[in-house]
């Protein structure tokens, strides 16, 4: 193979679109771009949305859905599955699970949800509890403890 005769594959290349070459081009007079208005112009960006100055679509249509922003609660999240490391008869609460790092940051309190399982009889201590979550810790022999909640200062005991 010799650089000379090195060549793109067939079709893989398109010749430029010359426009406003004459009629018999296909892309003469206005150059594919219709007949006057502010899209035929030169520079022309208009934004995606836009209707010309009249009130846009998503402006006209009412607005759904609700965000309680500065009311609502965050809860770090704990999964029964990440429970199983620990011993038999051990209380879990937010200062342990912290030291083992199933939570970084404490939120407005911790809940445990009851994804997986656990094998082994644990009091667990913790602000909110699943349904499913209580039900398996429970039927695993363990106990479940409701921590009060000091909004914005939850309650942890030192493991």
């Amino acid at each position: 193979m010799d650089l000379d005769k090195l060549r793109p594959n067939e079709g893989s290349r398109r010749r430029a679109k010359r426009v406003g070459r004459g009629e018999s081009s296909g892309w003469g007079k206005t150059c594919g771009r219709g007949n006057k208005g502010q899209k035929a112009r030169s520079g022309c960006k208009v934004p995606p949305g836009f209707e010309g100055g009249q009130m846009p679509l998503h402006r006209r249509l009412p607005k759904r859905g609700f965000s309680n922003y500065p009311f609502g609660k965050r809860f770090a999240l704990v999964n029964l599955r990440d429970l199983a490391r620990f011993d038999a008869d051990t209380v879990v609460d937010p200062g342990v699970m912290a030291q083992n790092g199933l939570i970084n940051k404490l939120y407005d309190g911790v809940k445990i949800l009851g994804d997986g399982d656990v094998g082994v009889a644990l009091t667990v201590r913790a602000h909110k509890f699943s349904k499913t979550a209580r039900a398996k810790l429970e039927a695993a022999g363990g106990t479940v403890e409701i921590l009060e909640r000091g909004w914005n200062r939850p309650e942890t005991s030192e493991g």
